[in-house]
């Protein structure tokens, strides 16, 4: 069982008391704006020292362990817009930990300690028109120039990108292998000023809204060879070990968004009355509920058993792996539900329910789909 500290304990309250304060209220103009002030919030984000809670305190991470993540997530995930929380899970586990671990000091120094401040935002750019899920088929291209890669290419559905101060990108540098393969790939810090780098467009999303998404072409853009991450020709499995942050932090957040919209979808129920009482005196209604609340507390355990086992420094593919697809489901359910017991008033856009339920589709897609994750799990079985 993982033992929240009371020092743990307290981080969750402070982080709660910054959602309510300082996201909550701001959410609904975000999204009509369709664009949240991410470099404002991350400011805040990084005087409250979350945004590298366990990266290196020499370039101002926190050094705490990985329960402290797991309660960030948990806490941001409750926030009344998942937008907000996919931003900042790009920030502090999609784009920053491959140069935590593999970066150069001096690439630390330039792009790691500025974005634990909150001084710059990132994003990850892996995805391509033609490769999604399958990340081998990537066809954007550095190469190298003397002391320079030049790089052509582009990328789709980059969160944060249109604000992005700099990106990390997975890009081919070699012609090892063919060109459907894993091999020949690296990592490379590309600032977003850089010529050569543009926003093709900004992509108007189903849910996430307040979130930007990106499109991004590079024409020609140059950038030092000293900013490649770690090793180059090992970017693919770099990007590999990135992934797993991705998914249990995902898996993390999702918990805690279902959690608070079944606490709103009980109370909602208690306050409304038909049929000469309450809602919630409904067998079946509360059944449901009591269902649902039963899979996500199995959820957050399952999370719970992961985080352990990566704190122990083990593998945790299958663990990360499994929890997406089941907390992916879980979400949809969960959002199904809540905006059914709601009835009429659910479907009205100005009513939470209708935004859960847009936020939460993304789940079962972005950072491997539902399929890739079953295909991973059949082949971990030798099917």
């Amino acid at each position: 069982m993982v033992a929240f500290t009371e020092e743990h304990q307290a981080f969750r309250k402070t982080v709660r008391t910054f959602v309510e304060r300082e996201i909550d209220p701001y959410v609904d103009q975000w999204e009509r704006d369709e664009r949240m002030p991410t470099h404002e919030l991350f400011a805040k984000l990084g005087e409250l020292g979350v945004l590298g809670l366990e990266y290196d305190p020499a370039y101002g991470g926190g050094g705490a362990d990985h329960l402290f993540s797991v309660v960030l997530a948990e806490e941001i995930g409750r926030a009344d817009a998942a937008g907000v929380g996919l931003a900042i899970a790009v920030q502090t586990d999609m784009a920053t930990p491959s140069l935590a671990r593999f970066g150069s000091h001096e690439l630390k120094e330039r792009y790691l300690a500025p974005a634990i401040r909150g001084e710059h935002v990132t994003a990850i750019a892996v995805t391509e028109p033609d490769a999604g899920s399958d990340v081998a088929g990537l066809r954007t291209r550095a190469v190298r120039d003397g002391d320079e890669w030049v790089i052509h290419g582009s990328k789709l559905y980059i969160t944060n990108g249109v604000q992005a101060d700099w990106l990390c990108l997975l890009a081919r540098t070699s012609d090892e292998g063919p060109t459907n393969t894993a091999r020949g790939m690296s990592q490379i810090v590309v600032p977003t000023d850089t010529p050569g780098v543009s926003v093709s467009r900004t992509l108007d999303k189903l849910g996430n809204r307040c979130s930007d998404t990106a499109e991004l072409s590079f024409d020609g853009a140059r950038v030092p060879v000293g900013n490649t991450i770690g090793r180059e020709g090992r970017g693919f499995q770099q990007q590999m070990a990135q992934f797993q942050n991705e998914r249990m932090v995902a898996c993390y957040g999702r918990v805690g968004a279902c959690e608070r919209a079944l606490d709103r979808t009980a109370a909602y129920l208690r306050k409304r009355h038909a049929f000469g009482g309450p809602l919630i005196t409904n067998q079946y209604l509360s059944y449901q509920l009591a269902e649902l609340y039963a899979r996500v507390d199995m959820c957050r355990h399952y999370n719970y058993a992961c985080a352990e086992a990566y704190m122990r420094g083990e593998d945790t593919s299958r663990f990360a792996t499994i929890a997406k697809l089941a907390i992916g489901r879980l979400c949809e359910d969960v959002a199904r539900t809540c905006l059914q017991y709601h009835g009429g008033l659910g479907y009205i856009e100005e009513t939470w329910t209708a935004r859960f339920l847009r936020d939460m589709r993304i789940t079962s897609i972005g950072g491997g789909a539902d399929e890739v994750m079953l295909r991973v799990i059949a082949k971990m079985h030798g099917m």
